[in-house]
C-alpha cells in the first residue's frame, strides 16, 4: 500500500465501550482484561491508515495499526485478540522498521488508547503509574533514575574482559588440550620433560592473544569517545541560553538545540523550530536506508517557544511510553502548564525526532530529551557485538580433536607396550624396581606420560603465530595506499584481525545501496527538449551532426541557452524550463550572509536536482508564498499564481501543477514516468519518438528519467474542474481516490516538451567493482529501504543488472499468493533448455519478502534466490536485512559478506560472517560495529581478490606447514618408544624441545604468513577467477589436512630409520670414544629442523629478504645457538644431558654428512610430486604463475570491446521490450499543505 492510500480517512469515533477493530493496542489491552469477551474479526485490516483530528488539521502521516513481533517467524493469526494480523513492511513514512510493537507501552493508569493518540482521563491529576516514565520539563528529574547518554560499541568493558576473553580462548581446543597437559605435568613422576615448558608457553600464548585482543578493543572504545564527546547545545534555564556540553552529558529532560546539518544526539521530542507551523525535515538514510527527507511537525500548542526565554519558561511533565525498540512508534503524554491553567497534548511519532537521524533543511529545532544511550530507540535496535569464528578456524578445531584421538591412540598403544613389558619381562630387567609397583596405577601414569611426551604433535605456537600473522595481515590491510580515501583522508581500517582469512572466501555479498553504491548525490545531467538532446558534458565524438538527414549526438547546455532566443523549438525549451522551476515542492532559502546564494530545501533529491538544473540554465527559482511562487529568468523576475497540485504518490507516479502565468493564462505542468505521461498525450505531439530514443539511452547509462508535458487550460474548463477538486479534497470517504480521480479529469491531451535525465550519482568504480566481483564467482545481493523503480535503475547503472538478465519481479500481497508465484517461477526456472544463455536476477519488495521469509516459505524463496545472478530486495526494513543474511547463512554452506554505511546496515552486518563498514557520509555508526572500515565500495575489489586472496592462501600454508612440522619432530619420538621398551625416554633435551617452536621454527611460518604471494596482485585483478579457489577451500580442507599429516608421519619415519642405522651400534669417534645418547639426539634434531626447514623453502612462492632471514636464516642460528648453549648452559646446571657433547659433535665429520643428505632424502619425494602436479595436473594458478614469471600479454581487452558493442545492441534491444523508468518523489501526502504554509519573503524566527 502506498503512503497515501488511506490520507482522507477520518478519525473513527467510537462509545468508550467499543473496540475499534482496527486499532491493535486497544483489541490486545482488551483481550488481556476481558478473557470472554467475543472480539469481532475485522474482514480485512488495512496495513497503513493515517489518522487526522476531529478538525482535519492535525496529520499523522506515521500513526499505523499493523503490529509484528520480534521474532524472525510470525503467526498470521494471533489468539489472544482473534484478528488476522498482516506483516508487512514499508518506510517511515508508513510502518515501522523493526517489528516486536508493544501495544500496551503507553497505557498507565487512567489512561485510554484511542486511534493510535494517548489521552488523559479527567480525573487523574497523579502523574506517577506504572508502565511508563515521568519526565519533568525544566526541572530536575530526580524521581526516576534514567541511564546516561554514553554509548559503548566495544566488546569487552573492565569487568567482563577476562571472562569473556577466557571462554573464546579456552572454546579453542587446542588451548583446552594444552591446558589440561599443563596440568598433568605437574603431578610428580609423570612428565618426562620440565613441568614448566608447556604451561609457560600456554601463559605466553595467552598473553599475546590478550594484548592483540585489547588493542582492537581500544579502537573501537576510541571511536566510541569521539562519538561520547560530540557537542551538542543544552538549555540552561538560570542563564535562559542555549550552552555547549559534550553528548554524554546530555540528560533526560534536556532541552537542546540541534542545527541543520547536525545529528540528534538523543532520542527527543520535536517543540518548535525554525520552519512556519513547527515544521522540520530530518534525513534517516542512517536509519532505513531513504534518501528522500521525512516531514516532522511540532504540536500547535509548543510551536511558539521559538526563542531561549519563552522555552524556559516552560513547565511542566512528559509522560512518555517506556525505552522500546519500535523505531516509529510513540505514544506520549505533554501536561503543560499555562494561563488557564494545565492543559494535555498528546504526542505521537510525529514529534520524534530519533537519534542517528540528521536535521536537514531547517535552520535549528528544540527537542526535549526522552531517551539518552542505549535506551535510544536506534541502539535498542543494536546488537552485542557477536564473537565470530572463522571457517579455517573450525576445520581446524575438528581437526584437532582427530590428531588428539590419534595422540590417545599413539598413548595408549605405548602404555599398553609398557604394561606388557613389565608383566613378561619384569625378570629379565632386575635393575629397574618393576615388582613393588601396582600395574593398574603405573598403566594410567604411562598414559598420562606419553600424552605429555606426544603433546606437541598438536602446535601449541600455531595459536599465537594465527594470532600475530591475521594482526600483520590486517596491518597491511590499513596501510594499504591503494584503499586510501584522500578526499576524506580516510584509509582502509581492519578492526577484527581474525576474520581476515575469510575475505577471501565469500560467496555472497549483502550491499545496502544508499551511501554504499551511491554517494547520495543526484545531479542533472541530460535532458531531451523538443526532440534534440542536451548535456552537460558532451565529449567531441558525441557532438550532435548530421547523419543521413537526420541529427545525431548532443548539444551541451551553452547551445541550449542560445536556442532559447533563436531556434523554432526556443518556446517549447521555455515552457521546459519554467516547468522546473515551478512544478515541484521544493523551498528557496538565503543565508543573511550571502542573501544572493539561494539554498534549495527539497524533500525529495530528484526534485532539488531539477530546481538547480533549472537555475543554472537561467531559470532561477526564488521565492515560494502561500499562493504563488517567483521565478527570475535571464534576470527578470516573473511571479506564478499557484491555483492547484496534484500530488505525486506511487500509484499515479506523476504529479500536475495548474498555474496562472504572467500572461494570465492557465496552465498545466505535469511531470511523471513515462508510462504515465505517454497515454495522457494528445494526438498531436511531433516529438514523442526522439523523445523515446533519448530516455532509452538515457536508461542503457542507469538514469534516473521524467517525462516533462504540459497543456493549457481555458478558464471555464478549470473553473469547472477546480469545483470538482475542491469537492474531492473535502470529501471524507475515499479522499485519495477521489483526488485521483479529479486530476484524471484535467491530465490528459498533453503536449510533451521532453524528458530530464538525472545521475544518482554512483560511487567511483562500482559498476566495475560489481562486475569484477561477479566474474569472482560472487553473488551480490542489494537489500535496501528505497523504491522498487529506483533500486532497479540503480541495479542497471552500477551494471548488477545487464541486458542479458530476465527480471523476475515480487510483488505480492498474501503469504499464499507469495508462496505460488515463487513454486510457479521456480518450475519454469528449473524448465529451462539452457540456463546459462539467460541469467536471472530477482527484485521482491519489502511487503512480500515479509511473507517470502515465513517458514513455510523460506526454502522456496532461497532456492529461486541462489537460482539468479543479481538478487535486489527493497522497502526493507533493518530487521529484515538481518534475517535475509541469516536465512542464507542459515542454509548454505557459503561464507556470507554484509557492506552497508549506515546505522540501519549494523542488523546485517552484524550477522554476516564478515561486516564491512563505509566510511561514509550517514555517519560512522557502520564503520565502528564492522569488522573492517573502507570509505568506497570500490575500494571492496582490492579489499576481497587481493588481501583476501592472499590472507587465505597465506593462512592455509601456514596451518598446514605448523602441523606438519611438529608431526615430523614428535612422531620421532613415538618410533624411538618401539625401541626404548615403552619406558617414556626421550630423545632430545626438554629445553631444546620447547626452543623448537619458539625459536627455531617460529620465523618461517610468519613470513611465509605475511609475505608470500602465491600470485601478485596485478594477476589477482586481471584473472578474478582465482578468487573461486579460497571459495572452494582449495588449499585448505580435510583432504589436504591430511596428506601433509601422512608427509609428515613419513618424513619422521624415514627420519628416525635413517639415523637408527647410521647410530644403531654407538659412533667411534676419532678419539677413540663413543657417541652416546644424546650425540644421536642432537644429531636427529638437526637433520629434523633442516628436513621442515628445506619443506617451508619448496613450498615458498616468492623469496623476500624476509624469507632468507626465516629459512636459512633459522638453520644458521640453530647451529649457532647449540654450540654456545650446549657449552654454557651446563655449567649453570640447565640442560646438563649436553656436558660433553658439543665439541664431539661439531668435530665429527658424519654429523655433517647426515645432516646434509637425510633431509635431501625426505625431500625429493615431495620435489618429484611438486614437479609432476605442476606439469601434467597443473591448477590454474599455476599458469597465472607461469604468465607472471614470463610477463606474458593478455589480449583480452580487445575481445571485451566487441562484447561492449553487443552488449549495448542488447540494451536497447531489452528497453524496448520492457521499459520503465525511476522517478523518486516524497509521498508523504502533505506536501501541498505544507508548502501552502512556507512564505520565504518573511524572515525566521532566529531560536
Amino acid at each position: 500500500m502506498s503512503g497515501t492510500s488511506g490520507n482522507n480517512f477520518p478519525q473513527r469515533q467510537y462509545p468508550s465501550n467499543l473496540i475499534d477493530p482496527f486499532d491493535d493496542s486497544e483489541t490486545v489491552e482488551t483481550s488481556q482484561s476481558t478473557d470472554n469477551l467475543s472480539v469481532p474479526q475485522a474482514a480485512a485490516i488495512p496495513s497503513f491508515r493515517p489518522y487526522f483530528s476531529s478538525d482535519n488539521t492535525s496529520f499523522d502521516p506515521y500513526f499505523n495499526d499493523s503490529t509484528e513481533d520480534d521474532e524472525e517467524q510470525v503467526p498470521l493469526y494471533s489468539e489472544s485478540s482473534g484478528l488476522t494480523r498482516q506483516i508487512t513492511n514499508m518506510s517511515e513514512a508508513n510502518l515501522p522498521l523493526t517489528d516486536n510493537i508493544s501495544p500496551t507501552a503507553s497505557v498507565g493508569i487512567g489512561e485510554h488508547t484511542f486511534l493510535g493518540k494517548t489521552e488523559m482521563s479527567s480525573g487523574d491529576d497523579n502523574p506517577t503509574s506504572g508502565g511508563e516514565r515521568i519526565i519533568y520539563i525544566n526541572k530536575p528529574n530526580t524521581q526516576q533514575k534514567f541511564l546516561h547518554n554514553r554509548i559503548s560499541t566495544t566488546k569487552y568493558n573492565f569487568f567482563t574482559f577476562l571472562p569473556k576473553f577466557l571462554y573464546e580462548q579456552f572454546s579453542k581446543y587446542a588451548n583446552m588440550f594444552f591446558l589440561f597437559t599443563a596440568c598433568i605435568q605437574q603431578i610428580p613422576y609423570v612428565s618426562p620433560t620440565n613441568p614448566f615448558t608447556t604451561l609457560g608457553t600456554l601463559i605466553v600464548v595467552l598473553t599475546a592473544t590478550a594484548f592483540k585482543e585489547i588493542l582492537e578493543d581500544y579502537k573501537r572504545h576510541r571511536s566510541d569517545s569521539e562519538v561520547n564527546q560530540r557537542k551538542c547545545k543544552y538549555l540552561d534555564i538560570a542563564a535562559e541560553a542555549f550552552i555547549l556540553k559534550e553528548w554524554n552529558q546530555v540528560n533526560v529532560g534536556d532541552i537542546v538545540r540541534v542545527e541543520s546539518g547536525e545529528f540528534f544526539p538523543a532520542d527527543l521530542i520535536l517543540l518548535s523550530s525554525s520552519e512556519p507551523e513547527g515544521l522540520c525535515y530530518i534525513e534517516t538514510s542512517n536509519l532505513d536506508g531513504e534518501t528522500n527527507l521525512k516531514i516532522k511537525q511540532a504540536t500547535n500548542d509548543t510551536a511558539y517557544l521559538t526563542n531561549p526565554s519563552k522555552t524556559s519558561s516552560l513547565t511542566g511533565y512528559i509522560k512518555s511510553e517506556t525505552p522500546n525498540n519500535t523505531l516509529y512508534t510513540y505514544d506520549g503524554l505533554l501536561e503543560m502548564d499555562g494561563q488557564d491553567g494545565r492543559k494535555r497534548v498528546p504526542l505521537d511519532p510525529t514529534q520524534l525526532l530519533l537519534r542517528g537521524a540528521q536535521l536537514r533543511n531547517t535552520s535549528w529545532v528544540y527537542g526535549i530529551v526522552i531517551f539518552t544511550g542505549h535506551e535510544t530507540k536506534l541502539m535498542r535496535n543494536a546488537t552485542a557485538t557477536p564473537i565470530k569464528r572463522t571457517s579455517v578456524e573450525k576445520m581446524v578445531n575438528v581437526q584437532i580433536i582427530f590428531l588428539f584421538v590419534i595422540l590417545l591412540t599413539m598413548s595408549l598403544a605405548c602404555s599398553i607396550g609398557s604394561a606388557v613389558r613389565a608383566m613378561r619381562y619384569s625378570g629379565e630387567m632386575s635393575y629397574i624396581p618393576l615388582t613393588n609397583t601396582n600395574i593398574v596405577t603405573q598403566f594410567l601414569f604411562n598414559i598420562l606420560t606419553f600424552i605429555i611426551l606426544f603433546n606437541n604433535l598438536i602446535p601449541i605456537s600455531l595459536i599465537v603465530t594465527m594470532e600475530v600473522v591475521k594482526f600483520q595481515q590486517a596491518l597491511l590491510i590499513n596501510d594499504d595506499l591503494d584503499m586510501y580515501y584522500e578526499k576524506t583522508d580516510t584509509p582502509a581500517l581492519c578492526r577484527t584481525s581474525s576474520l581476515v582469512e575469510e575475505l577471501g572466501q565469500i560467496e555472497y555479498i549483502f550491499s545496502d545501496k544508499t551511501g554504499t553504491l551511491t554517494c547520495n548525490e543526484m545531479e542533472f545531467k541530460q535532458c531531451s527538449i523538443a526532440g534534440l538532446a542536451y548535456a552537460d558534458n558532451v565529449e567531441e565524438a558525441k557532438r550532435a551532426r548530421i547523419v543521413d538527414g537526420v541529427e545525431v549526438g548532443f548539444h551541451d547546455f551553452k547551445q541550449l541557452r542560445e536556442n532559447i532566443r533563436n531556434h523554432p523549438t526556443g518556446n517549447v525549451i521555455n515552457e521546459f524550463l519554467s516547468l522546473l522551476s515551478i512544478c515541484h515542492t521544493v523551498i528557496p532559502e538565503r543565508k543573511d550572509d550571502n542573501p544572493a546564494n539561494i539554498i534549495y530545501q527539497a524533500s525529495s533529491p530528484d526534485e532539488g536536482a531539477l530546481v538547480k538544473g533549472a537555475s543554472l540554465l537561467d531559470y532561477v527559482f526564488t521565492t515560494r508564498r502561500p499562493k504563488s511562487v517567483n521565478v527570475r529568468i535571464n534576470g527578470v523576475d516573473y511571479e506564478y499564481e499557484i491555483l492547484s497540485i496534484c500530488e505525486f504518490n506511487s500509484t499515479r507516479k506523476r504529479m500536475s501543477t495548474v498555474v496562472r502565468g504572467p500572461d494570465g493564462k492557465i496552465t498545466l505542468y505535469c511531470k511523471g514516468a513515462d508510462t504515465v505521461i505517454l497515454e495522457r498525450l494528445s494526438d498531436d505531439n511531433p516529438f514523442v519518438e526522439q523523445t523515446l530514443q533519448h530516455l532509452e539511452e538515457y536508461a542503457t547509462e542507469g538514469l534516473r528519467t521524467l517525462c516533462i508535458a504540459m497543456r493549457e487550460v481555458s478558464e471555464e474548463e478549470y473553473r469547472v474542474w477546480s469545483t470538482v477538486y475542491e469537492k474531492a479534497s473535502t470529501t471524507l470517504v475515499n479522499r485519495s481516490e477521489e483526488l485521483d480521480k479529479a486530476a484524471e479529469m484535467i491530465e490528459k491531451d498533453l503536449f510533451l516538451l521532453g524528458a530530464t535525465a538525472i545521475e544518482d550519482k554512483l560511487q567511483d568504480g562500482v559498476p566495475e567493482t560489481i562486475h569484477t566481483l561477479q566474474q569472482a564467482g560472487i553473488k551480490i545481493w542489494v537489500l535496501t529501504g528505497d523504491r522498487q523503480e529506483t533500486a532497479i535503475n540503480i541495479g542497471l547503472s552500477c551494471k548488477l543488472i545487464n541486458e542479458e538478465m530476465s527480471l523476475i519481479t515480487v510483488n505480492e500481497e498474501s503469504h499464499w499468493e507469495t508462496k505460488e508465484f515463487l513454486e510457479k517461477r521456480i518450475h519454469s526456472v528449473k524448465g529451462r533448455v539452457n540456463p546459462e544463455t539467460e541469467p536471472l536476477a530477482l527484485v521482491i519488495d519489502g511487503r512480500t519478502l515479509g511473507f517470502a521469509l515465513e517458514k513455510e516459505i523460506e526454502g522456496t524463496f532461497l532456492e529461486l534466490a541462489t537460482m539468479c545472478k543479481a538478487v535486489i530486495c527493497c522497502r526493507v526494513s533493518p530487521l529484515q536485512k538481518a534475517l535475509v543474511v541469516k536465512l542464507v547463512k542459515r542454509h548454505l554452506k557459503a561464507i556470507l559478506l554484509a557492506i552497508g554505511d549506515g546505522a540501519n546496515d549494523v542488523p546485517m552486518i552484524q550477522a554476516a560472517h564478515v561486516g564491512v563498514g563505509i566510511s561514509g557520509l550517514e555517519g560512522m555508526q557502520a564503520a565502528r560495529s564492522a569488522d573492517v572500515s573502507i570509505s568506497q565500495f570500490r575500494y571492496l575489489k582490492k579489499l576481497l581478490l587481493v588481501h583476501g586472496a592472499w590472507s587465505y592462501q597465506r593462512l592455509s600454508k601456514l596451518i598446514l606447514y605448523s602441523f606438519y612440522k611438529n608431526i615430523t619432530l614428535y612422531m620421532t619420538q613415538f618410533w624411538y618408544a618401539f625401541q626404548n621398551g615403552f619406558s617414556g625416554q626421550v630423545i632430545y633435551e626438554s629445553w631444546t624441545i620447547t626452543y623448537y617452536n619458539v625459536l627455531f621454527t617460529v620465523l618461517p611460518p610468519i613470513v611465509m604468513g605475511v609475505f608470500d604471494q602465491y600470485v601478485s596482485a596485478r594477476m589477482l585483478d586481471r584473472y578474478p577467477q582465482l578468487y573461486s579457489l579460497g571459495q572452494k577451500s582449495e588449499f585448505f580442507n580435510v583432504k589436504n589436512f591430511w596428506g601433509w599429516a601422512l608427509n609428515a608421519f613419513f618424513h619422521s619415519l624415514i627420519l628416525y630409520l635413517l639415523s637408527i642405522y647410521v647410530f644403531q651400534y654407538g659412533l667411534v669417534l676419532t678419539d677413540g670414544q663413543l657417541a652416546d645418547h644424546w650425540f644421536w639426539g642432537t644429531a636427529l634434531y638437526t637433520a629434523v629442523l633442516a628436513t621442515v626447514l628445506g619443506k617451508a623453502a619448496l613450498i615458498t612462492d616468492l623469496w623476500t629478504k624476509y624469507t632468507y632471514i626465516a629459512i636459512p636464516g633459522s638453520f644458521i642460528f640453530w647451529m649457532v645457538f647449540i654450540f654456545v648453549y650446549g657449552m654454557v648452559a651446563p655449567r649453570f646446571k640447565v640442560s646438563e644431558e649436553y656436558d660433553g657433547v658439543i665439541p664431539k659433535l661439531f668435530t665429527s665429520p658424519i654429523f655433517y654428512l647426515f645432516i646434509l643428505v637425510v633431509p635431501v632424502i625426505c625431500l625429493l619425494r615431495d620435489y618429484v610430486w611438486k614437479y609432476v602436479k605442476r606439469m601434467y595436473y597443473a591448477r590454474a594458478y599455476h599458469t597465472i604463475q607461469e604468465i607472471q614469471k614470463f610477463n606474458i600479454p593478455d589480449y583480452r581487452p580487445r575481445m571485451e570491446q566487441f562484447q561492449k558493442a553487443i552488449r549495448k545492441v542488447r540494451a536497447v534491444q531489452r528497453l524496448r521490450k520492457s521499459r520503465g523508468f525511476a522517478f523518486s518523489q516524497n509521498e508523504s501526502g502533505q506536501e501541498a499543505r505544507l508548502i501552502r504554509v512556507y512564505d520565504t519573503t518573511l524572515s525566521k524566527p532566529k531560536g
